[in-house]
């Protein structure tokens, strides 16, 4: 039997990632139902609604319900399709070593400064002035969206917010980007390099911005290469989480210094290209990182 097909119910993996685009673009339909019908249940039109500041807990759980429908349930519903024990097929299946944790932190603590430099990068091309106004408003809503469900008031709304925005993200968005799209299409192609590129530019594409693309791509990248070195899914979560968790972070702490919320999710980590000198230190932790799960695997099959 082909490669293709090699999992538990004989359905090639080619369908598995063609199956899983199509639903999650299914529940974003379902979802942004559900989010319209929430909105106008306050009594109001869904585009007022959104950009109601009374409505914030109802955006932070329209904002929980869309990552569940539209990228957590499909990845585990077409894994079920292909595997009789689907979160395992996921990469839901061992726990993480602690000094993988402690690798994995150090290695989104780098990437931010290069990220930092390819949004510099990435602000720098130039565009036509209609473009420009129209990627500009949209990073001005998005901006305004997340100032919303972002709740500083106290220690309590801060957890709740790194709930919202970093937790649940994390584990919904590497369920689906991770574990189901990079894992069954380098399964189908056997070319897990071209796998993780390819589903990294979709996980930029989805967030619908484009002074964000190049970092977001990266992030993906390394996202994409924590997954293929250790195949554990809960390393890619907690790497993403870590990402999400430090810019609510700073946000919170430099709204305690006395600044908007505005002037704290727009400082950069980096302003110019000095960012990229952290590559060479980035590739030495992920071959760092490879290796102990290449020890791991070892040990793990010496032991059994």
């Amino acid at each position: 039997m082909d490669s293709n097909y090699n999992n538990s119910k004989g359905i090639s993996y080619t369908s598995g990632f063609l199956m899983l685009i199509g639903l999650a673009l299914l529940g974003l339909v379902v979802s942004g139902a559900i989010s319209v019908f929430l909105l106008t249940a306050t009594g109001k039109p869904a585009i007022e609604a959104i950009n109601d500041p009374e409505n914030a807990g109802m955006l932070r759980l329209i904002q929980a319900i869309s990552v569940l429908i539209s990228m957590f349930l499909p990845a585990v519903i077409v894994a079920s399709m292909l595997n009789r024990k689907p979160f395992q097929l996921l990469g839901y299946r061992k726990d993480a070593e602690l000094k993988q944790v402690g690798l994995v932190a150090l290695i989104v603590f780098t990437s931010l400064f290069i990220a930092g430099s390819l949004g510099y990068l990435n602000k720098a091309i130039p565009l036509p002035d209609y473009l420009k106004t129209k990627f500009d408003a949209a990073e001005q809503s998005y901006t305004d969206q997340v100032e919303m469900m972002m709740d500083f008031k106290n220690i309590g709304g801060y957890i709740i917010s790194l709930l919202i925005m970093a937790f649940v993200p994390a584990v919904c968005e590497e369920t689906l980007f991770r574990g189901g799209l990079q894992n069954f299409l380098s399964k189908a192609i056997k070319s897990p390099w071209i796998s993780i590129i390819i589903v990294s530019i979709l996980f930029s594409i989805v967030h619908f911005s484009f002074y964000g693309f190049l970092p977001r791509m990266f992030l993906g990248f390394v996202l994409g290469l924590i997954f293929y070195y250790t195949g554990n899914i809960w390393l890619s979560i907690t790497a993403h989480f870590f990402n999400n968790a430090l810019a609510v972070t700073a946000a919170y702490v430099s709204i305690q210094q006395g600044k908007n919320i505005k002037e704290a999710m727009n400082e950069d980590v980096s302003v110019s290209y000095w960012g990229f000198i952290a590559i060479p230190i980035l590739v030495l932790l992920l071959i760092a990182l490879k290796k102990t799960a290449h020890d791991s695997n070892h040990s793990r099959s010496y032991r059994s």
